[in-house]
């Protein structure tokens, strides 16, 4: 929308423009009505740049674009910060009527860099990421992200003549989980809409080792194959790894075989038995694991099933007895309950009122014991 200097008519419009540094800025000076009258205009120091179609400053970065008696446009290429200001368009009427435009120049961040990373960062180190921006107006936004998610860092801002130094910093207390990941500062701005500025670094970090026994057989029984395998975790990676058995070195590598970080055994015997350690090493330490082997005998195995199958028999047999005897004795008592409440109930079914049937009741016991007989 264009920025009216007074009521319509023989006024000048202008519109203020903004424009990226080392872009192109074109200024639009317009009048509704003008009766053949010129039109000019003058940047912030007040020297005149074009009067109508002549041009005034020797300043090849200026250029005409239009101009008419009711139009003057002019173009800046390859602008600048000292370019800014306001740049006024006049009409030289009687009086002179003008109309003021503000030119706003953004300033270009430069590329982000990243400083503070050591390489290569030992597990429990204290180190500080610290990302630097200069050249942006206004004061550029710096952003970090560990992989694809944000982490928040301390910014500091500086201005430097017309633009802003930007620092952001981000305090790490690096552990093993940290090795291989990317951390990337990222500048936002508002001349960077289509252009995203950032930098990334990986995190390199060394660890002591940390190591597990797997193995693949849950029971073992002899004459059956087995492997143990040393999964061990450090940076550097601690290669190789040493096998030993109750302390001392392997006793039968016919049957024992190491390859890498893996101790086969081809065909376990009760000789076997034992407690086996992996050990791995690197420059920040040693850590081990143990293994306690116990060999089967596959025939005392099967032994073993068979009592335990007997015995599972019997126990549900007893169970089976003991529903069958609960459920006939609740049938039982259940029937004679049944009985003994029909006997009081006799001679209460002709009674008019609750009183009558309790007489009734104690009636037919009275007849019960008249009707005793005895004999001698």
């Amino acid at each position: 929308m264009f920025i009216v200097a007074g009521i319509s008519g023989q006024y000048p419009l202008v519109q203020n423009v903004t424009v990226t540094e080392g872009g192109t800025a074109n200024m639009t000076c317009r009048v509704e009505y003008n009766d053949n009258t010129s039109l000019q205009w003058s940047n912030p120091a007040q020297q005149t740049l074009f009067f109508g179609d002549k041009k005034a400053l020797r300043d090849n970065r200026i250029e005409l674009v239009r101009a008419s008696w009711s139009e003057l446009t002019i173009s800046i290429s390859d602008v600048t910060l000292s370019d800014e200001g306001m740049y006024t368009c006049s009409l030289f009427t009687m009086p002179v009527r003008t109309a003021k435009a503000y030119l706003t120049v953004l300033g270009v961040p430069q590329k982000p860099e990243i400083d503070g990373l050591t390489k290569p960062a030992v597990e429990g180190d204290h180190i500080t990421l610290t990302c630097m921006t200069y050249g942006s107006k206004p004061a550029a936004d710096l952003r970090w992200f560990r992989n694809e998610k944000e982490v928040k860092g301390a910014k500091e801002v500086n201005a430097s003549g017309k633009t802003f130094t930007v620092r952001s910093s981000l305090q790490l207390h690096v552990d093993r989980n940290d090795d291989g990941v990317a951390y990337t500062c990222k500048v936002d701005h508002v001349a960077l809409a289509q252009t995203p500025q950032q930098a990334t670094e990986v995190l390199e970090v060394h660890y002591a080792p940390r190591v597990e026994i797997v193995h693949s057989l849950a029971v073992p029984q002899e004459g059956l194959y087995l492997k143990l395998e040393c999964v061990s975790k450090g940076n550097p990676s601690p290669d190789p790894v040493m096998w030993t058995k109750d302390g001392g070195e392997l006793p039968d590598l016919d049957r024992m075989i190491v390859e890498g970080r893996e101790l086969t055994f081809t065909s376990l015997n009760k000789t076997d038995n034992g407690t086996y350690r992996c050990e791995a090493t690197n420059h920040l330490g040693t850590s081990s694991a143990e293994y306690v082997l116990y060999v089967y005998d596959p025939n005392a195995l099967g032994q073993h099933g068979t009592d335990h199958a007997l015995i599972g028999g019997v126990v549900a047999v007893v169970v089976f007895v003991t529903l069958c005897l609960i459920i006939v004795l609740g049938r039982y008592l259940a029937r004679h309950k049944g009985t003994y409440l029909t006997n009081e109930a006799k001679g209460a079914d002709d009674a008019p009122d609750a009183d009558t049937a309790i007489i009734n009741a104690d009636g037919n016991h009275a007849h019960a014991e008249e009707k005793k007989e005895y004999f001698i």
